[in-house]
Parts: C-alpha cells; sequence; structure tokens
C-alpha cells in the first residue's frame, strides 16, 4: 500500500506541473469568387482563350438567348457621390444658359429652403437652383472631386451632371451619360484590359444588358458606381481594349423570347454556376439564369480556397445566429453546384436556420460554395495509466526529437513512463474512422499515430513526448496544441 501511495504521488506531481492547453478551428474549405449566377468572368476568359466567340459565351452560361440589338439610343444616371458638398470642376453651362468657368471649382451645398446653392471656390454666391440641378460639361468633360475638395483618380465623366438632393440628408451627384458610354465606363473596371478580346466583349454585352434591367429609377438614379451595381469608373477608367470591345458590339444585349434579360455576372464559379433561386434564395427562376459546367474556371486564384477561424472569432462574426458557444455549421440543403442554401448554425444552447447567402455574409466567405469543418483539440498530461505505445520512431531511425526518449517516473525499483493525451473533437465525423497525430519537429509535421473517431466526433490519443501536437481529419489540419510531460 506505501509503494502505490509513493507512486500516486510522484505521477501527481508531475501531472500537476502540464496544465491542459487548448484550441479550436473552424476550417472553411470552398471554390469560387462571388454569387455564381450567369456569366463566370474567369470561366469567360477561359473560353476565349480556347478560340469561342462572345455569342458562344454568352449563350453557355445565359441558356436560351440570343444576342439583339437595341431599337433606340437609352442613356444611364449613375449615382457617383453622396456627401454634404458635392465639388466639382470642368463645368461649362447652368440651366437658363449661365456659363461657367471649366478652369473653376465650385461646391454646391444643400440650400435651407429647399434646392441646391452654388458656389465658388472662394465662397462667392452663384445661385440657388431647384433640385436636380443639371450642369452641361466642357469638352474635356466634368471632373468630380472628393469630399476633400481634391481630384479623385476616377473622377473625370461624359455626359452631364445632376445634383439632386438626397431623401437622407446632403445631396446626390449622379453622372447622366448614354449607355455605351456608360459601358465603356464599366467593362474596364469588371475585367481586365488585358484579357481577350471576345471575353472583353461578353463583358461589354453582359453590361450593357444588366444596365437596362436593373434600374433603381424610383431613387432619382438607374445604377450605382460600385459592387451594387457595376464598378463605374468613367473617363480615367477607359483603356483602348475595352473601349474596343464597348465598340464591337455597339447596342447589343442579351434577349430571352426577344426581351433583354437580367445578365448576372461575377469573378469565379468553382467549377459550376447556380440557379438564381439556390445563390438568391426565395427568388424566382428564371430559364435563361440555370447551373451550368464551367470548364475553365481553374484559371481563377480562387478556383478553390481555405479560410481559418478560430471558434470564437467565427462566433463573433456570426453574431446573433449563434446560440450559446458554436459548436459546428451544418449544411441541409445545396443547390446544384453546389453552393449552401440553407443551413443549421449548432451552439450549445440550441440551433438556428440561416441561409447560405447570411452565413457566407456574415463568416466573410468569398462564395458560398464550403464546407465547413470543426475541430477541437487541448493537450493535457494523463495519469500514467492508460496502456499506450510509444511514439514510432522519426522517419530515419532513432528517437523522436533528435534522440529525447520518453519521460518517465523510477520510483522503488520501478520505471514507469508518464503520458499525455490530445484530446477534442471533430464535426462532422464518421464513428470508427481514423484521425492522424502528428507531432512539430523542426519545421515539418511527422505523422507518429493514429487514433479513432468516437461517438459524437470525440478522440483521444496517448502520447509519450513533450511537444507540439495536432491531428489530422481527412486532410483538414486541427489547430495545435502543447503537451507537456
Amino acid at each position: 500500500m506505501r509503494l502505490w501511495t509513493i507512486l500516486l504521488a510522484a505521477l501527481l506531481s508531475v501531472a500537476a506541473a502540464a496544465p491542459a492547453h487548448g484550441a479550436s478551428r473552424l476550417i472553411v474549405r470552398g471554390g469560387g469568387f462571388g454569387h455564381g449566377i450567369g456569366m463566370s468572368q474567369y470561366g469567360a476568359l477561359g473560353f476565349a482563350q480556347n478560340g469561342k466567340d462572345h455569342g458562344f459565351i454568352l449563350g453557355h452560361y445565359y441558356k436560351g438567348t440570343r444576342i439583339a440589338t437595341l431599337s433606340r439610343p437609352r442613356r444611364v444616371r449613375v449615382l457617383l457621390q453622396s456627401a454634404a458638398r458635392i465639388s466639382f470642376s470642368g463645368a461649362a453651362n447652368l440651366p437658363g444658359a449661365r456659363e461657367l468657368d471649366p478652369d473653376m471649382t465650385y461646391h454646391a451645398t444643400r440650400a435651407r429652403r429647399g434646392g441646391v446653392t452654388l458656389r465658388s471656390a472662394s465662397g462667392d454666391l452663384v445661385g440657388r437652383y431647384r433640385s436636380p440641378l443639371t450642369i452641361t460639361p466642357s469638352p474635356a468633360a466634368i471632373q468630380l472631386l472628393g469630399r476633400s475638395g481634391h481630384a479623385t483618380s476616377n473622377g473625370r465623366y461624359r455626359g452631364t451632371l445632376q445634383i439632386r438632393r438626397s431623401s437622407f440628408g446632403g445631396l446626390n451627384a449622379i453622372n447622366q451619360v448614354d449607355l455605351d458610354d456608360y459601358v465603356r465606363g464599366v467593362v474596364a473596371g469588371e475585367s481586365p484590359s488585358s484579357w481577350p478580346a471576345e471575353a472583353l466583349r461578353a463583358q461589354a454585352v453582359a453590361a450593357r444588358t444588366y444596365a437596362i434591367t436593373t434600374s433603381k429609377g424610383g431613387a432619382g438614379f438607374d445604377q450605382y458606381s460600385d459592387t451594387r451595381s457595376q464598378v463605374y469608373n468613367g473617363i480615367s477608367g477607359e483603356r483602348e481594349t475595352t473601349n474596343a470591345a464597348v465598340d464591337a458590339t455597339r447596342g447589343r444585349v442579351v434577349t430571352y423570347r426577344a426581351k433583354p434579360v437580367v445578365t448576372f455576372y461575377f469573378s469565379t464559379s468553382g467549377g459550376r454556376t447556380e440557379n438564381i433561386e439556390n445563390a438568391f434564395v426565395g427568388a424566382p427562376r428564371k430559364p435563361w439564369l440555370k447551373s451550368v459546367d464551367d470548364p475553365y474556371d481553374e484559371l481563377s486564384p480562387h478556383h478553390e480556397w481555405v479560410m481559418n477561424l478560430s471558434l470564437a472569432e467565427a462566433r463573433r462574426r456570426l453574431g446573433g445566429l449563434v446560440k450559446g458557444s458554436l459548436r459546428r455549421i451544418r449544411v441541409l440543403r445545396r443547390g446544384r453546384s453546389p453552393r449552401v442554401v440553407r443551413a443549421r448554425i449548432v451552439g450549445t444552447r440550441g440551433t438556428t436556420r440561416t441561409t447560405g447567402p447570411v452565413l457566407g455574409a456574415r463568416l466573410g466567405l468569398r462564395a458560398t460554395w464550403a464546407r465547413f469543418t470543426v475541430i477541437t483539440a487541448s493537450g493535457s498530461q494523463g495519469d500514467g495509466n492508460e496502456p499506450s505505445q510509444p511514439d514510432p520512431p522519426a522517419a530515419g531511425g532513432g528517437t523522436a526529437a533528435g534522440g529525447v526518449s520518453p519521460k518517465a517516473v523510477h520510483v522503488a525499483g520501478l520505471t514507469i513512463a508518464v503520458a499525455g493525451h490530445i484530446r477534442g473533437r471533430v464535426a462532422p465525423a464518421v464513428k470508427g474512422s481514423s484521425a492522424v497525430v502528428q507531432r512539430r519537429e523542426g519545421s515539418r509535421w511527422v505523422t507518429r499515430s493514429h487514433t479513432p473517431m468516437r461517438a459524437g466526433g470525440r478522440y483521444r490519443a496517448t502520447v509519450l513526448r513533450s511537444g507540439l501536437y495536432r491531428i489530422v481529419y481527412r486532410g483538414e489540419a486541427g489547430p495545435p496544441v502543447r503537451v507537456t510531460i
């Protein structure tokens, strides 16, 4: 009895010096960049590089459509800036034929009794005008200035500048411009100007069609100048190759049953596009916006990607979707691509259902084509009583970590190996399947053993040497944890 008391005291004294160390990781492995509906821009690049023209490209991504030419000219109103003060130069005339100096900077503000007040850079009153105030540009074009009064890198625009009182306070600067001039400022903002001509032509037709089918007209403008609509950089964004693509497709739009239709497009599909009702959950089905194979999408740097977050960080991003502490994300339904359509957030205090787009936006994912794996791990010293096999030797022979032997306690002529553990859970995991236990040795992770998955994705692996450990389950590496023996 005395011997076992001594042994127990010795083991407890070693264990007391090695507190548990834990960590968690949410691994999101996905593909694509963007909503996945309509034309993949990198896919269009691949088709063009393989000899397909823009008609073929557009017909592939927008099923059952044809290209037609608009019967009359169109104009687009683009919201460029919302601010308390709008500053500009390059103006030639105001309503009533009043001339302005193109070289002078003017400032517009909201008038107290309605309308717009216009002053020169020196503060002199030019006049008070009804809203909206339309300003005719000089031949050099309107130069919209930044809020500090300095020129912005993309501040030159064709067409007229309309200054309108905003319903949210302040003023809106709106560029009224011919449709094809608008598209000139979009194509280079949406596609690299070095891409093949047919890819740029496909982009031009898609951008033109999108512009005339997605008007925000109730707000006094049709399009935003950023990704809420299409990236529009005006004259400063134009390039020779992209302008050539616009000229070569002048007036052409995508039609379905002889009517222009919404032509969504995005960067990267991950290998397949998605039905609109699966990507924009609850949206009505559109026969031309169906999932199609995207064979050249691997050209994109975002074709495949991975994101690692701690569970605490994922919990912070998901906010009120998590009840208690985050346990896992379970996908309930996928689309054709297969993007996430609906999912369940599992917390320690309950579950919450959500959609793929909401989940992707909260976590900051590039796309909703994603798979989620949770791995938790904690490293602690065991009690020395669990049967185990010592870590196998490192490659090349000898013991691990340059000949360091397993730690042992020597009591009353007996030698007892002191074992440590790495334990935790994996979700999702298959009971009875195996995870790899790895130890950090120099700059490499070296496989030391395997451990089975228990019920609920739990695991417990025994190790006999101090060090940094992790488990790898079906290619996904868990967080490293230190075991001190």
